[in-house]
């Protein structure tokens, strides 16, 4: 009797299982090849300059010379009379003559017909121009941009845009960081070990550094001398101060180039290259290239802009009752400077060359004080106004924080990556 139990209940469990797993096949719902297309069609959608390009080719290109909006869409099959239509239209968006040599281009087109249905260009790393060509419809985006803080600091060894350079400083900051301290250091007599640190932003845009925002704390030591350049507002303007609350700003800028190297002194006695006999040198030679832009160092009023056969094309501007400047030899003199033209500190005058009597492309910088040329890198310019005294409390605790915020900022060098800290 107990075998036969036994057996039983054995029977039973192997037909409730056999029972149980045929249940669930004819429960479970049935895949059919319209399920399967179905899943399919929710696969992921990916977006280019925010279009959908899941049923689209991509074709991406770069401008290349004398090319025209006609010139890239012609092996597209997009007729002439659509592309004159879409050329008129966008006049007031982007006006496609701009189309530039080595800029970044898009062509989207259907994978059926391959016919283009969308030209996208861009004008530059932060922005793009969408064509929508079957409907002539032209709009531009900007990209994403992302503001990332860098603090970072170095030591000399060569020269400032060198180890600047190599630890990753672009040259917009480098000059940011010569004007900065111009009056307070001589970039052209640096030690080896002195040091630098620099705070600022940088725009960021898919990983490229498309600009970046001002300094916003430095600091340079120079044989052993701390330069704390510490920003304060005062009398509705943001400049720098030193630790005792000195003002950083002149009336003038130190030098009427972006950083650059100076390849000749005022000197009395030099010898003139050109002339080839001994000739005062009464202004200072800064070599650069051609082109190179040179700038008003101070307010003023222009009183000549002209060419003679000495000084080549030339721009001299009156500051004040005390101060006058003169710029030679360029290449170009800047549109709009005639004599009696109002212009402002750090415009753009003129371009360097090598016109008059001038062996290679550089600027001759000339500085008159009362009447008399005066040696330019001696001169002693007064500063602007110091920290106030009802402003002295407030610059304070700023100068506290700025020196904490500097402390913190670390050196490195050439083979180290730049150290760079995100916003949160």
């Amino acid at each position: 009797m107990n075998k036969k139990l036994t057996f039983t209940l054995s029977a039973l469990l192997v037909f409730g299982t056999v029972f149980y797993f045929n249940q669930k096949e004819q429960d479970a719902p049935e895949i059919t090849e319209e399920k399967i297309e179905l899943v399919e069609e929710k696969k992921e959608d990916q977006i280019l300059y925010g279009i959908n390009v899941n049923e689209l080719d991509v074709v991406e290109g770069i401008v290349g010379k004398n090319q025209t909006l006609s010139t890239i869409l012609a092996p597209f099959n997009v007729p002439y009379q659509i592309i004159d239509e879409i050329a008129r239209k966008s006049k007031d968006i982007f006006d496609v003559r701009k189309i530039s040599f080595n800029k970044k281009f898009t062509v989207l087109t259907s994978k059926d017909t391959s016919l283009a249905q969308f030209f996208i260009y861009e004008p530059n790393p932060a922005e793009f121009v969408v064509f929508k060509l079957d409907e002539g419809e032209v709009y531009k985006e900007e990209k994403p941009v992302e503001i990332r803080k860098v603090e970072i600091g170095g030591t000399i060894s060569s020269n400032l845009y060198v180890n600047m350079t190599e630890i990753g400083i672009g040259p917009d900051l480098i000059d940011q960081f010569a004007d900065l301290y111009g009056w307070a250091v001589d970039f052209q007599r640096l030690q080896k070990g002195d040091k630098f640190k620099v705070s600022y932003s940088e725009k960021v845009v898919e990983g490229n550094v498309i600009g970046i925002g001002d300094i916003e704390v430095a600091y340079f030591e120079h044989m052993g001398v701390p330069y704390h350049a510490i920003p304060f507002e005062q009398n509705g303007e943001r400049t720098f101060f030193d630790q005792e609350g000195n003002s950083f700003k002149k009336a003038f800028l130190r030098d009427p180039l972006k950083y650059t190297r100076i390849s000749s002194r005022y000197n009395l006695n030099r010898f003139h290259p050109v002339q080839k006999r001994y000739k005062a040198h009464l202004g200072t030679d800064y070599a650069a290239p051609t082109g190179t832009e040179i700038r008003s160092v101070g307010d003023g009023t222009v009183v000549e802009a002209r060419y003679t056969s000495a000084n080549g094309n030339f721009v001299k501007i009156k500051h004040n009752g005390t101060y006058t400047t003169q710029y030679l030899h360029m290449s170009k003199i800047a549109k709009g400077m005639t004599a009696g033209t109002r212009v402002k500190q750090g415009q753009v005058i003129g371009y360097v060359g090598s016109t008059g009597l001038a062996t290679g492309p550089h600027l001759c910088f000339r500085f008159w004080k009362n009447g008399k040329q005066e040696d330019w890198l001696k001169e002693k310019i007064p500063p602007s106004e110091p920290i106030s005294q009802e402003n002295r409390m407030a610059f304070e605790q700023v100068k506290a924080e700025s020196m904490r915020q500097i402390a913190a900022i670390p050196y490195v060098d050439a083979n180290q990556k730049m150290v760079a800290k995100v916003n949160p």
